[in-house]
């Protein structure tokens, strides 16, 4: 599969893009992986800031790439599934984040305390990474769409 097989299934929507909107993205990604860090907060509250900010990422290289995912569609997984695409995630951190957003989805919805230390630290790190990722990969890929 592709994004082009995703546009094709009605899973992704072509999206023209703008500077302010990868702007905000990345803004919103930078504030929720500094967030993951705050002292004292939950491991819940940490890990799900960091996820949202590997989301964010994913959502800004997706719309870098000229799509966004269409309404009623999965979309943390395909979010997910996509930085396989647009900044090169291999397989073995699609698998983590995947097993993350199952967590996410239950921390969330189910059940608090559900997060471990581990887990909570990975996630953190896993943001940290993807996030100066995304930015390099569109520093290169699309630095029409960035500043400096």
């Amino acid at each position: 599969m592709t994004l082009q097989d995703w546009l094709r299934h009605s899973s992704l929507v072509a999206h023209q893009t703008s500077r302010d909107e990868i702007a905000g993205l990345l803004a919103v990604a930078r504030r929720d992986l500094a967030d993951s860090q705050v002292e004292g907060l939950s491991l819940d509250a940490s890990f799900n800031h960091a996820y949202n900010a590997v989301l964010q990422c994913a959502l800004a290289a997706l719309a870098a790439g000229g799509y966004r995912i269409a309404r009623g569609v999965s979309h943390h997984h395909y979010a997910i599934q996509s930085l396989a695409y647009t900044i090169g995630c291999d397989a073995g951190v699609i698998a983590k984040l995947e097993k993350f957003r199952k967590k996410r989805n239950i921390s969330d919805y189910e059940q608090a305390g559900t997060v471990s230390d581990q887990e909570a630290a990975a996630m953190v790190e896993l943001a940290r990474e993807l996030t100066a990722k995304t930015e390099t990969w569109l520093r290169k890929e699309r630095p029409e769409l960035v500043g400096g």
